[in-house]
C-alpha cells in the first residue's frame, strides 16, 4: 500500500509547522551575535567618548561599545544572573506554551520569533560577558536614548506585533458576538 500524498516524517513536518518562528528566531540570534562580535573586536569597553566610539551621524547616532548587567534603561542592573534565568523560563514557557499562544499563525511566529532569537541573543551576552553587549546610540537633542542591540529591537519589535495582533484578535472577536 503506497501513499499517493507521501509526507515528511512527523517531526520534520512539526518544525516546518513553526517555520516562521525558527526563521526570525535564527535571523535576530545570529545577526545580534555577528554584530556584538564584530563591536567587542573593534572598539575598546565603554567606547563612549570621540577618538574611541564611531560617529555615524554626528550628534544623531554612534556606534559605542558598553555593558548593562539590567534590563531596558538598566532596570534591574546589577541582577544579570537573574535576568538569565529569566529568560530562561520565558523561553521554556513560550516553548511549553505555543499551542496556547497561537503559534500556528504566522505572524505570531514572527512576534515571537523576533522576540526568542532576541531573548537568546541578549542570555548568550549574560552567560559569556556577564552583562549584554549594547553599541546602538542615539541622540535626540539634549537627550541620550540608551545603548541598545539587534536582540533589544527584536524583543521591543516582537513584543509590539503581538500586542498588535492581540488588539486587532479581540476586536474581531467583539465584531463577530
Amino acid at each position: 500500500m503506497q501513499p499517493s500524498d507521501p509526507k515528511p516524517p512527523a517531526r520534520l513536518r512539526r518544525i516546518l509547522a513553526y517555520k516562521w518562528f525558527h526563521i526570525c528566531a535564527l535571523g535576530v540570534f545570529v545577526l545580534d551575535q555577528l554584530t556584538k562580535a564584530w563591536i567587542v573586536s573593534r572598539l575598546p569597553f565603554d567606547s563612549y567618548w570621540p577618538g574611541e566610539r564611531i560617529d555615524v551621524i554626528p550628534g544623531f547616532f554612534n556606534i559605542v561599545h558598553v555593558g548593562n548587567t539590567g534590563a531596558a534603561w538598566s532596570i534591574l542592573s546589577g541582577r544579570s544572573a537573574w535576568l538569565a534565568a529569566f529568560a530562561v523560563v520565558v523561553l521554556v514557557l513560550i516553548f511549553v506554551s505555543r499551542k496556547t499562544l497561537g503559534l500556528r499563525q504566522r505572524t505570531a511566529q514572527i512576534a515571537f520569533g523576533l522576540l526568542c532569537g532576541g531573548l537568546a541573543g541578549n542570555l548568550v551576552d549574560r552567560l559569556r560577558f556577564g552583562y549584554v553587549v549594547d553599541f546602538l546610540d542615539f541622540h535626540f537633542g539634549g537627550y541620550t536614548y540608551p545603548a541598545f542591540n539587534i536582540a533589544d529591537a527584536g524583543i521591543v519589535a516582537g513584543v509590539a506585533i503581538y500586542f498588535i495582533l492581540t488588539l486587532f484578535s479581540e476586536r474581531r472577536k467583539k465584531e463577530k458576538a
